[in-house]
C-alpha cells in the first residue's frame, strides 16, 4: 500500500468485508530468509480491512498486473481474487483484484502472541530490508492515510520511536 511501485490514476480508501490485515505470511525472501524468517502482511479471513483501491489506466493494466503478480505470487501463499470494495468517501462499490492468504500454505503463520510476533519482526532481514522497518513503515503510512489498524498499533511501541520513526 505504501510502496505500490506502479503508475496509477487514483488511490482511494476502501473497505473490504470478510478479511482483515495481519502479519500472517512467513517471509523467506523480501523480509527474511529461510534461516531467519520475517513476517509480512496478508489478508486473512474474517473481519474487515480498510486499505487503498488503485485505479489503473486500461492501457497500463497488463504491465501493472504482471508486475504486481510477479511481486506477490512468490510461492503458494496468496490467491489472486477479485473482491468487492466499498469506497469510503462515496460508498460506491467497486471490484478490484487483491491477494488473500492461503491458510494451506507452509508460509501461512497462525495467530501468535505479541512476543512471538516481535521475535520474527526483530530478526527478519531480506532482500527488501528488515521486517522491523517494514512493520514500522506500514504503521506510519497507515496513520498518514488516516487508517487505524488495531493489531499493528499494538506493535507500534516496539517498532517506532516517540517521533513515529522506525526504532533502529
Amino acid at each position: 500500500m505504501w510502496r505500490p511501485d506502479f503508475e496509477f490514476l487514483s488511490a482511494r480508501p476502501a473497505r473490504l468485508l470478510g478479511y482483515h490485515r495481519r502479519l500472517s505470511v512467513i517471509s523467506h525472501h523480501y523480509r527474511g530468509t529461510k534461516e531467519n524468517p520475517g513476517l509480512v502482511l496478508g489478508l486473512d479471513r474474517g473481519g474487515s480491512c480498510i486499505g487503498l483501491v488503485y485505479e489503473i489506466a486500461a492501457a497500463d493494466w497488463d504491465v501493472v498486473h504482471a508486475k504486481v503478480r510477479a511481486r506477490e505470487m512468490l510461492g503458494d501463499v496468496y490467491d489472486e481474487v477479485a473482491k468487492r470494495f466499498a469506497i469510503l468517501e462515496t460508498d460506491e462499490r467497486v471490484e478490484a483484484l487483491t491477494y488473500v492468504v492461503r491458510r494451506q500454505s507452509a508460509q501461512y503463520a497462525p495467530q501468535m502472541t505479541r512476543d512471538e510476533l516481535l521475535a520474527f519482526i526483530y530478526r527478519g532481514q531480506g532482500t527488501m530490508g528488515s521486517c522491523k522497518d517494514y512493520v514500522a513503515n506500514t504503521i506510519t503510512h497507515l496513520r498518514r492515510f488516516g487508517i487505524h489498524d488495531r493489531g499493528l498499533e499494538e506493535l507500534a511501541p516496539f517498532v517506532l520511536d516517540s517521533g513515529g520513526n522506525s526504532k533502529g
